[in-house]
């Protein structure tokens, strides 16, 4: 967490929709980026369910329906999942609820839930003020106040330290109330307090921690209550305690139990000798406890209080409720005006980030051209922005080699679609290449990062040419072609022929493979190719309309945008594109492997980018980026350098929030777009029809000339995957001029699910034009979470 005077309190002010009106005692939950507001009182109690979404900044009032509860004030109010429970509290003055509504917050509908009373002794008496706590699939309620008197308006209060459990069903409803036995010595009857719970990740039981509270007397007082022993005790702490209080509120953040505002006695006041403190007042001091270490540590104290308004204001019955690392505040009364006999109430919003944003996902390629990028990558909650570097420190500079070669070797590859021979995927690899009717070109690729001058030796190309002419006399057609896992930055590029499939590491499409072998001439491209762990990426699309995206390190050079309707559960990108001798040489990746550096493409505000500049670093140094904190540098002092054709480039991106720059991302490689070659296939869209399913796609949109073919490909299971899920074996099931073909059921019985992120089959799919094939989209079809066949 940032020191005391680097908190960097946010107020927001460009919001939209209905807000709710200003009170006290309301209650919030989060449910992803939402935050649920309800009840609370000002002039009245209020009985309306607000939501404000933390991303769009917009209020909104659910239609909701059902056993809509009356308003109440200093109830509890629990999430589970996405539906949300609401017991207790004051429903109008001197009267109190110990009813239980439930609300299924996907569908806004409130259901009344009637839980059986205890085996043994009375359900919870009507009360406010209490504690509510969930953990796995049971609440656990803690003291109150309860009125006396049967007469609401004759208040007669009595503060609890009762214990209850309620266990709940999945999904909906409740089971009943229970009484745990505890033992140690059970905290003072206490109201307004906090509590929470807290595991940690490695070892140890759940515990709750109740803080504060009143009880005649405001409480600073700490109590632990072990879930598994229901034991309760009072640990030792380090630290300042933070001044006693009630209707603050707690807030868990990672190891961490954030304590702001409430009432604290009036300074000056000696708690000893006033027991019963008439004066008090609202605070904004802030701390937090280590419920790993017990420790507490003060990051607003109430000396450092202040009218600016730099950060909210004093108060108390406020809400606060974290999403992700960042905790917002709403509401909540600021004082109490005795001549008026009125409270003053606060009608801001306010939000503090407790620590910097982690890693965003690796940049993603949605398409690439000569001399630009459109990229993305998956959104991090709750921040304020994302810094967007590159690094050009990729010698990519192609090696002779014949630019009008293409990936069917004469002599060596016929065409499969003429063959006949890859209708169906056989049931292993195995079986596949004793197949008399399948031939396989191996290819070993190689990282050539920080070797420019890295060729292969024509005696490796006479090697590879006697290999072929010799794998040729044994087989007839080409299924699938095989590219082996690079083994470092240094290895030597070496071409074989793999003999045996225990050799098997990477099968890809024959259009995607960089070097093109027509003749003992042929020299290897520098272009590095990988596995599919290390050189793919992906936008996903489910079943219905949303289209997000996902990645892994990717040397790709150009993926197609997908339409968010009409697709069923895809990824797709690009995956690898051939190289020419017209490949111009990269003016600024002649650097070498220690001197890298990163340059900013800029800052950005979403997670998208169209990149076709970056700023130059000014003369020794490192980054223009102050990482210490989220100011952006002054880009119009810097020169601009524009992305050249057939270049590499590594991007990175970091996520910008009130605490600074958090860790970039892993890096991700891509290649502006060779002029002449045709770009992806665009628009991949997948329906299930009666053979198995219906695999469509658009023509590229940059074709470059007229498309001869086009090649698609399936990721099969085989013994290699299993021992190395990061390496994906294809087959190629389609080759022809139609851009659709059907992918039948016993095909897909043979797919490998890949795990690598959400569990999805792969494919694969290519252009290729008068010059050659293009890079290949690669499409993730998603499955679920579960590892049922494919169309289950």
């Amino acid at each position: 967490m940032a020191a005391p005077s680097l908190l960097n309190w946010r107020r927001v002010s460009s919001f939209t929709g209905p807000v709710p009106r200003a009170r006290h005692g309301h209650r919030a939950v989060a449910i992803r980026e939402l935050m649920i507001i309800f009840g609370g009182g000002n002039e009245g109690i209020a009985d309306e369910l607000h939501v404000y979404n933390t991303v769009t900044n917009q209020w909104f009032l659910p239609a909701v329906r059902g056993d809509i509860p009356p308003g109440c004030a200093a109830h509890g109010f629990v999430c589970d999942g996405t539906r949300i429970l609401v017991f207790g509290g004051m429903v109008e003055y001197g009267r109190y609820s110990n009813e239980l509504y439930e609300l299924q917050a996907s569908r806004w509908l409130w259901k009344k839930v009637k839980p059986h009373p205890p085996s043994s002794g009375l359900p919870p008496c009507p009360r406010l003020g209490h504690s509510f706590s969930l953990y796995g699939n049971k609440c656990y309620l803690f003291g109150g106040l309860a009125n006396e008197s049967e007469d609401s308006n004759n208040n007669v209060p009595r503060y609890l330290n009762d214990f209850y459990e309620l266990e709940l069903q999945h999904g909906s409803g409740v089971v009943g109330w229970s009484i745990p036995v505890t033992k140690g010595i059970v905290p003072s009857p206490r109201e307004s307090h906090t509590a929470v719970i807290y595991c940690k990740k490695d070892s140890g039981s759940p515990k709750m921690y109740v803080f504060g509270g009143m009880c005649g007397a405001r409480l600073d007082d700490l109590w632990q209550l072990d879930l598994e022993t229901m034991s309760w005790s009072k640990p030792e702490t380090k630290g300042t305690v933070p001044l006693p209080r009630s209707l603050h509120t707690a807030s868990v953040i990672g190891n961490k139990m954030y304590i702001f505002g409430g009432w604290v006695p009036h300074k000056g006041e000696n708690i000893e000798t006033s027991p019963h403190d008439c004066e008090w007042r609202c605070t904004s001091s802030f701390s937090y406890l280590n419920l790993d270490t017990a420790e507490w540590t003060t990051l607003v104290s109430d000396s450092q209080e202040d009218k600016k308004n730099s950060r909210p204001r004093p108060r108390a019955g406020h809400c606060a409720v974290a999403i992700g690392t960042r905790l917002y505040f709403w509401s909540g009364r600021d004082g109490y005006k005795k001549a008026l006999n009125s409270q003053v109430c606060c009608k801001d919003l306010w939000y503090l980030d407790t620590e910097k944003p982690p890693a965003p996902s690796q940049v993603q390629l949605i398409k690439a051209t000569t001399n630009s990028f459109h990229v993305k990558w998956d959104e991090v909650p709750t921040v304020e922005g994302y810094l967007l570097q590159l690094n050009t420190d990729l010698p990519y500079q192609a090696a002779s080699s014949d630019s009008t070669a293409t990936p069917n070797m004469q002599g060596v590859r016929m065409d499969p679609h003429r063959q006949g021979s890859n209708s169906t995927i056989p049931n292993s690899i195995s079986d596949t290449m004793n197949s008399t009717k399948t031939e396989y070109t191996a290819m070993k690729g190689t990282s050539v990062k920080n070797r420019p001058d890295l060729k292969a030796s024509t005696d490796s190309n006479a090697t590879l040419h006697s290999s072929l002419a010799t794998n040729a006399s044994n087989h007839h057609s080409c299924v699938v072609d095989v590219l082996r896992k690079n083994e470092g930055p240094h290895t030597s590029a070496t071409i074989g022929v793999l003999s045996s499939c225990l050799d098997l590491r990477t099968v890809i499409p024959e259009t995607s493979v960089s070097s093109s072998v027509s003749s003992a001439q042929t020299m290897v491209t520098q272009q590095t190719i990988k596995t599919e762990s290390s050189s793919t990426n992906g936008a996903v699309v489910k079943d219905e309309t949303s289209l997000t995206t996902f990645s892994t390190k990717s040397e790709v050079d150009e993926a197609c945008a997908l339409p968010a309707s009409k697709i069923s559960r895809v990824e797709a990108h690009a995956t690898v594109m051939p190289f020419s001798k017209e490949t111009p040489s990269n003016p600024v990746a002649t650097m070498k492997a220690g001197e890298r550096q990163w340059c900013d493409v800029g800052i950005f505000k979403n997670n998208t980018a169209l990149v076709s500049q970056f700023y130059l670093l000014p003369k020794g140094k490192q980054s223009i980026s102050k990482i210490g904190n989220a100011d952006a540098p002054d880009y119009s002092l810097l020169k601009k350098q524009d992305l050249v054709p057939g270049t590499g480039y590594r991007f990175r991106v970091a996520a910008i929030n009130g605490c600074g720059i958090g860790p970039f991302s892993k890096i991700s490689e891509f290649k502006t777009c060779i002029p002449g070659f045709p770009g992806a296939p665009s628009a991949v869209r997948i329906s299930k029809n009666v053979e198995g399913i219906h695999l469509s796609w658009e023509p590229p949109t940059s074709p470059s000339g007229n498309i001869l073919e086009y090649s698609a490909y399936l990721a099969i299971r085989t013994a290699q995957i299993q021992d190395n899920p990061s390496q994906l074996v294809f087959m190629r099931i389609y080759c022809g001029l139609k851009t659709s073909c059907i992918v039948t059921a016993g095909q897909l019985a043979n797919a490998h699910i890949d795990y690598t992120s959400r569990p999805a089959i792969v494919f694969r799919i290519s252009a290729k034009n008068e010059k050659g094939y293009g890079p290949a989209t690669q499409v993730r079809w998603l499955q679920g979470n579960n590892k049922k066949a494919p169309l289950n």
